[in-house]
């Protein structure tokens, strides 16, 4: 944590599941301030209530309104840009909503950064940015565009890093599946499954707040880091679940929701072309191209027609007993089983 020592930190949309682990992982550091960031003041009071720290500061404000974000961003060294609307149903019913909170509101808390001479800023983006076919997934593809274009203008040498980061599913976040199927589970009701053969990258909250952290230590500007992650069908992650709470619970297909895919991919062929292996991790550096279009009828890329995508079809696959242990890494598990 040597690079947090005395810094301060803000995290937009921090009253979510990712903001509740970044805390639980630096309060016990050397870091001096952490500011949570968000628009949600019910949630701000229960983490002030939880936490009781006095590094942690609540600003009140929306990533939308840019003089809110201006107020935090005062004095900061390092951002995390995790405010975001994340769920497909809903943002496909509401797109407009998606644009102004994903891509608007990134741009103002990019904006803000750069004014403020914040030293790093890392914007947390999705699996479903990739080949996207849903409003939530296009307006993250839109965000991370966004990020690095300004990246790609400030330069190599210049005061402010912005980077990205993509995940998959992470287990147990708010509004996420795992939480659904316990609950049903716990009320004697059936798990109800979209389709069994989907499948999903597997990621413990922690290890999203791995990959963010390693961007901040490693990234230059316009980069784009990716985890490896491994996935499993949602058939063996139901069955995983049955099985650590020892029900007789039944799964129930109701068929795809709006904005559903198959599988998710994490790094496009076009990428993977031009990624680094950093061993745990993908980085996919900024296209430093210009707008000189006459030499791309001239030149191009061969290998990437000779690359597969990197997504949840063709990672590593989880089996029943492999997803019991990564499931037991988690704290609302091991304390639901144990009633």
């Amino acid at each position: 944590m040597s690079i947090f020592k005395d810094k301060i930190l803000l995290i937009t949309g921090g009253t979510g599941s990712f903001g509740n682990a970044v805390l639980n992982r630096f309060l016990d550091t050397d870091i001096k301030e952490i500011r949570i960031f968000s628009r949600d003041e019910k949630k701000q009071d229960d983490m002030r209530h939880q936490y009781q720290n006095p590094k942690i500061r609540f600003y009140i404000g929306d990533v939308r309104d840019k003089r809110s974000v201006d107020g935090a961003m005062k004095g900061v060294d390092y951002v995390f840009a995790a405010a975001a609307l994340k769920q497909v149903p809903s943002c496909e019913f509401f797109p407009m909503q998606a644009v102004r909170t994903n891509v608007i509101g990134t741009e103002n808390v990019l904006d803000s950064a750069i004014e403020h001479g914040v030293k790093n800023v890392v914007v947390l983006s999705t699996d479903k940015a990739c080949y996207p076919i849903n409003a939530m997934g296009i307006s993250k593809a839109m965000m991370e565009k966004v990020a690095i274009a300004k990246a790609r203008a400030l330069g190599k040498d210049a005061k402010t890093t912005i980077c990205c980061t993509r995940y998959g599913n992470v287990m147990a976040s708010r509004g996420s599946v795992i939480p659904l199927w316990v609950d049903q589970m716990q009320a004697g009701n059936d798990i109800t499954i979209t389709d069994p053969n989907m499948t999903r990258y597997m990621m413990t909250l922690d290890d999203a707040v791995d990959l963010v952290i390693y961007a901040f230590e490693h990234g230059e500007n316009g980069d784009l880091f990716v985890q490896k992650a491994p996935a499993a069908t949602l058939d063996v992650l139901a069955k995983a679940l049955i099985g650590l709470y020892k029900t007789n619970t039944k799964v129930r297909v109701i068929g795809t929701r709006h904005g559903e895919k198959l599988y998710e991919t994490l790094v496009t062929r076009e990428e993977m072309a031009k990624s680094e292996d950093m061993g745990n991790y993908y980085r996919i550096p900024c296209d430093a191209r210009d707008l000189n279009y006459d030499k791309y009828f001239v030149e191009g890329e061969e290998k990437v027609s000779q690359i597969e995508d990197y997504h949840s079809h063709n990672t590593t696959r989880l089996d029943e007993e492999g997803m019991k242990q990564l499931l037991l890494k988690l704290e609302f598990i091991r304390d639901g089983i144990s009633k």
